[in-house]
């Protein structure tokens, strides 16, 4: 378990179409300070937006590690750092898709279903450059599948039909007056309705 998961400073998420999030990221190379200090960022990041995974390209950085702190499917809640991830999905007749709702902290508000694999193996590296394997079931799965993605410059729109893809855009613009730029450094918004909004009043 990462004992860098306190301390760090909240940062602003990156949102869907910045350029960062779009290309694949550089390997960790250097298990050093400056990384360290990467990943307590990114841990109370991901806590303030109240996520259950953060990739550095979420937090603007073209480096490959993402953080984690999620329940399997036994309700077991679990918590790390995978740089350089490689992932291991189930083939054939292992292979079992799990059809569920899936969001994203940097398109927030808007959900879709996404079928992924029940069962995902993550490899790569800890914080140190100790080599280790995640094996995730249940939402756990979903999240290692979710971060490498992010890690390869996938976000999870592009897994998505035209269609289903413009309805998610359509409710992340509607909701957008909630989560102010620099979110979650500011909070978000949770008014009933937007600022100016006459359609409540009497």
């Amino acid at each position: 378990m990462t004992e860098l998961n306190t301390g760090g400073k909240v940062l602003p998420i990156t949102r869907w179409g910045a350029p960062v999030m779009h290309r694949k990221t550089r390997p960790v190379e250097q298990f050093d300070g400056q990384l360290h200090e990467l990943v307590r960022d990114m841990f109370a990041t991901m806590e303030a937006a109240e996520g259950v995974g953060l990739a550095a390209t979420q937090v603007g950085v073209d480096l490959a590690v993402f953080v984690y702190e999620c329940p399997d499917e036994d309700m077991v809640v679990r918590r790390g750092v995978v740089c350089n991830p490689v992932l291991h999905l189930p083939e054939g007749q292992d292979r079992v898709l799990d059809s569920s709702e899936e969001g994203c902290l940097s398109h927030p508000g808007g959900y879709a279903t996404v079928s992924r694999p029940n069962v995902a193996r993550c490899t790569g590296q800890d914080e140190h450059g100790n080599d280790i394997e995640v094996v995730g079931t249940g939402l756990l799965a979903r999240c290692l599948q979710h971060e490498t993605d992010h890690l390869n410059g996938t976000v999870y729109g592009d897994r998505l039909s035209s269609r289903v893809r413009r309805q998610l855009d359509r409710e992340v613009a509607e909701l957008a007056w909630r989560y102010p730029d620099d979110w979650p450094v500011s909070p978000k918004n949770k008014a009933a309705t937007p600022p100016g909004d006459s359609s409540s009043a009497e």
